[in-house]
């Protein structure tokens, strides 16, 4: 899929949000846990057929509602091999399902390690005559503050499988300011790597006017999303931070333009863990997530409008 068919999803729901899938032992409610260690025992086996089952359930209960899902690989990567296969096959129903899938790896290396990094993603592995995908997903967050050799193996997918980079430019974090927003050569480092995005997706624009190497900018600093929208309309924004991190849909209204396109709201704990604001046990945790992401919509609505 392509930034083309994100946008085109986001058109048909009407709604700019992503769900973070991060599964762990705090958001993951407490009977699935209890139910798959009574199966496997006190394993990883055990942990890891948890957060997949909690996954799966969300999936199906969001397919309509929400367009496109970001799945956290270090939530599975802290399992080993079994929540590594767990996160494989959440990652299969995810793209049978007709979500647009983004793995969020953050990952950033060089040379030959970076193009097996995206031959893993985004092409085939041969394995003698037969050919694997091990991870299928539309895109994948990336470091670029390697600089281009990080970059460039992933650029052939953009243009040929219509895959995307979503590379951090001004993370959410508190702290990124020592270093993002330290100056440089006039310009402050967050600015000087989204001029590197700019550059790396050079005429790779789709029909919706957005490229397929996007930027990643968080909800916390409106300030920036309005100056980088204003500066990049044709690059695509993805806006972790929404809800728990304490930003708002007042203040991610900026990443827009004014038909309401050119970037995608992700939410993670306050959607799949909405139902630890209650006071149930967790049973009812998929209704609760599926109020917490129609809240959102709503929510999101009031200062956004998708055309």
């Amino acid at each position: 899929m392509s930034i083309d068919v994100l946008q085109e999803k986001i058109r048909k729901t009407k709604n700019p949000s992503m769900v973070g899938l991060d599964p762990s032992l705090e958001t993951v409610p407490p009977h699935l846990i209890q139910a798959a260690i009574a199966k496997n025992g006190h394993t990883l086996e055990a942990l890891a057929e948890a957060y997949e089952t909690f996954c799966a359930q969300l999936l199906r209960a969001f397919k309509g509602i929400v367009p496109a899902v970001k799945v956290q690989s270090a939530c599975f990567d802290a399992l080993g091999a079994p929540g590594v296969a767990a996160m494989q096959r959440v990652l299969q129903q995810a793209q049978k399902l007709g979500y647009y899938v983004v793995l969020d790896s953050m990952r950033g290396d060089v040379g030959v390690i970076a193009a097996l990094c995206a031959q893993s993603l985004f092409g085939q592995v041969q394995a003698g005559e037969e050919t694997f995908q091990p991870y299928a997903c539309d895109g994948v967050t990336l470091n670029g503050y390697l600089g281009g050799d990080s970059i460039a193996p992933f650029l052939p997918y953009c243009e040929k499988g219509k895959k995307n980079l979503f590379i951090l430019v001004k993370t959410s974090n508190r702290t990124s300011t020592e270093v993002q927003d330290l100056l440089s050569g006039g310009r402050l480092v967050h600015t000087a790597m989204a001029d590197l995005v700019n550059r790396w997706g050079a005429g790779m624009h789709g029909k919706c006017g957005y490229c397929q190497v996007a930027a990643v900018v968080g909800a916390t600093y409106p300030n920036i999303l309005k100056t980088l929208r204003s500066k990049y309309p044709g690059m695509f924004f993805l806006v972790p931070g929404y809800g728990a991190q304490g930003g708002t849909a007042k203040g991610v209204a900026g990443a827009f333009d004014r038909f309401g396109h050119g970037a995608v709201v992700s939410a993670s704990r306050s959607i799949i863990a909405a139902w630890k604001k209650t006071e149930t046990d967790g049973r009812d945790y998929v209704e609760q997530a599926i109020a917490a992401a129609e809240k959102m919509k709503k929510d999101l609505a009031k200062y956004t409008t998708v055309m």
